[in-house]
């Protein structure tokens, strides 16, 4: 790990949330700082396992304070933190991960998970004999919430007999509390499930206790060579190669990037054998049909989890209606904590 206080000039700097390790949010990341390195000749440096505070201003003041060109935040909740450092530090250029909030040298990048959960939503609607299937969430915040309703969704386009649970941890990366969230939705009856969690402990559980399981952020086979049926995964290097160009060429303006199939920035992981050739096929085209944008996971009709029709059929839910989801679709039949 190297200190927020050394690092070479025209540095660029990473925050990340949790630790690096093999896996996870902030292992892809780490991957594109790697890229942007090995293609940029840039030096960087990474402050890993900061928390969503106060401590998280300390590192990002710290980085700005040393003269790091690019400030890369990479978690939710670095957002106002980055924010309010960002205007003292007008020569820097700041780019937060998720969030919403622009500033004059902050920008903002996000990836399009709900395409992946769509497809990864289909397999699960075909794979489940329960019908039953789960989810282990962080925080119920919009980029949450359309990873769990375009999983359902998809799961109910093949089977509309596919209900889905959800438990909330309230930390992006708890182990301990995720793999207890994954045993607790097994014991009620799921026989898939996924996450939207920092680690491995969700595929490890589904492993042990014999059921399917999808990724998140990574490649997670090797934690669940049976369950692990596929993943959504991030790619964050070209979109960190290209921000740096611009800084330094001098070209550079702060915009809100959210990236998807057609950007590369998001995909699946290799499909597992236990899903039939038929199946595998059908998901392939769909990525193509995302990469088209001829396909979109929130057509309509979208209805909510009390039977309000949020979008009707014939048009596709919006960028700004995506950015505000705060319900259930129907077949989640789990609560919204307060």
């Amino acid at each position: 790990m190297t200190t927020a206080s050394q690092a070479a000039d025209n540095n660029i700097g990473f925050v990340y949330v949790s630790p690096i390790g093999d896996a996870g949010w902030t292992y892809q990341h780490d991957l594109g700082r790697l890229q942007l390195e090995k293609e940029m000749g840039v030096t960087t440096s990474y402050v890993e396992n900061v928390a969503e505070g106060a401590d998280a201003e300390r590192v990002i003041r710290e980085m700005a304070k040393r003269g790091d060109k690019v400030i890369f935040a990479t978690s939710f909740g670095y957002m106002n933190y980055a924010l309010k450092v960002s205007k003292q530090f007008k020569n820097t250029a700041f780019v937060h991960a998720t969030g919403y909030k622009l500033g004059k040298n902050m920008g903002l990048v996000n990836a399009r998970f709900y395409e992946g959960r769509y497809l990864t939503g289909v397999i699960a609607g075909e794979m489940t004999r329960s019908n039953v299937l789960g989810y282990v969430a962080a925080f119920p915040i919009p980029e949450v919430l359309q990873g769990i309703n375009a999983f359902i969704k998809g799961a109910r386009s093949v089977n509309p007999e596919a209900e889905l649970r959800v438990i909330w941890v309230n930390s992006w990366y708890d182990p301990g509390k995720e793999r207890q969230a994954a045993i607790t939705l097994i014991s009620q009856g799921v026989d898939v499930v996924t996450h939207h969690t920092d680690s491995t402990a969700v595929v490890q559980a589904a492993e042990e206790e014999g059921v399917y399981a999808f990724g998140y952020h990574s490649d997670m086979s090797k934690y669940g060579p049976k369950a692990h049926l596929t993943a959504t995964t991030h790619h964050w290097g070209d979109f960190y190669v290209d921000t740096v160009k611009q800084v330094l060429a001098g070209t550079w303006a702060p915009v809100s990037i959210w990236g998807g199939y057609p950007r590369g920035m998001i995909k699946l992981a290799p499909l597992n054998d236990a899903i039939p050739e038929p199946l595998q096929n059908r998901i392939r085209n769909m990525e193509r049909a995302l990469e088209a944008r001829t396909l979109h996971p929130f057509a309509g009709p979208v209805v909510d989890q009390g039977g309000k029709t949020i979008v009707p059929e014939g048009r596709n839910m919006t960028d700004e209606e995506l950015n505000k989801m705060n319900y259930y679709l129907q077949g989640v039949v789990s609560t919204i904590p307060n």
